[in-house]
C-alpha cells in the first residue's frame, strides 16, 4: 500500500453524502456533524438516532437505494452499507468524479482512510497505519486517550486566542515568531502532564505579556 498524505478537512457548508443508515453510518454522520458538515443520508432504513436527526432537520434524508444522482454537489462521500457491491459502486462513481470517497470495512476501494482520532476540543491526534492495521491504530488511540485529557483542549483554546491577537497586532515578523514560540515551552507541557492546567495557563499568559512588553 502507498503512504498516505495526512490532511485536516474544513467541512462547514460542505455537502457530505453518507450511503447507509446503520450503526456504522450513524457514527460517520455524527463525526461529520461535529465538524459542521451538511450531511445527506441515503438508505432504505435508518437507526433511531439517525431518524431523530432527520426529524430535527439536522441531516437531509432520502429514503431508498443509492442512485448515481445522489452524488450531485457532494464534496465528500462515505459508503457505509452492508452490501459490498453497493459500496464499491459508490466508490467507483464518486472516484470517477474526483470526489473524496471512503468505503468502510473495505478502504482500498476508496481514496482516503479515516484515521483513529483522539479529540480534545480543537486538539486532534490522528493515528494511521496507511490502512495496514486499524487494530494497532485503535490500541495506540486508547493509550493516547489516557495520556491526553480534556485540559489539553482547554489550553489550545487559550493559545488560539493569544495567537490570534499576536497575528493581528504585532507587525514585526521576527518578534511575532519568537513570541509564538515562547508561549509554549517544556514547562507548560510538564505542568499539563501533571494535571496542573491553571499553572500551565498562567505560564502561557505570563510569557505572552512578557513578550508583548519587550522592545
Amino acid at each position: 500500500m502507498p503512504k498516505c498524505y495526512p490532511v485536516s478537512l474544513i467541512l462547514p457548508q460542505r455537502r457530505c453524502l453518507v450511503v447507509g443508515g446503520g450503526g456504522v453510518a450513524e457514527r460517520k454522520v455524527l463525526s461529520l456533524l461535529d465538524c459542521g458538515a451538511e450531511v445527506m443520508v441515503v438508505s432504505p432504513t435508518l437507526t433511531p438516532r439517525l431518524q431523530e436527526l432527520a426529524g430535527e432537520g439536522r441531516i437531509s434524508y432520502r429514503q431508498g437505494e443509492y442512485r448515481t444522482d445522489d452524488l450531485t454537489g457532494a464534496f465528500l462521500v462515505i459508503a457505509a452499507t452492508n452490501q459490498d457491491e453497493v459500496n464499491r459502486r459508490v466508490a467507483e462513481e464518486a472516484g470517477a468524479r474526483n470526489m473524496l470517497v471512503n468505503v468502510v470495512d473495505d478502504p482500498p476501494y476508496g481514496n482516503f482512510y479515516v484515521p483513529a482520532v483522539v479529540r480534545r476540543g480543537s486538539l486532534q491526534i490522528a493515528i494511521s497505519t496507511d490502512g495496514k492495521s486499524p487494530m494497532l491504530a485503535r490500541k495506540i488511540k486508547e493509550e493516547l486517550e489516557q495520556r491526553y485529557g480534556p485540559e489539553y483542549g482547554l489550553l489550545v483554546d487559550l493559545i488560539g486566542e493569544i495567537r490570534h491577537d499576536i497575528l493581528e497586532n504585532m507587525v514585526d515578523s521576527r518578534k511575532r515568531r519568537d513570541l509564538l514560540t515562547s508561549i509554549v515551552d517544556e514547562q507548560v507541557l510538564h505542568l499539563l502532564a501533571s494535571g496542573d492546567l491553571e499553572q500551565a495557563k498562567e505560564r502561557v499568559i505570563n510569557a505572552y505579556h512578557r513578550g508583548r512588553s519587550e522592545p
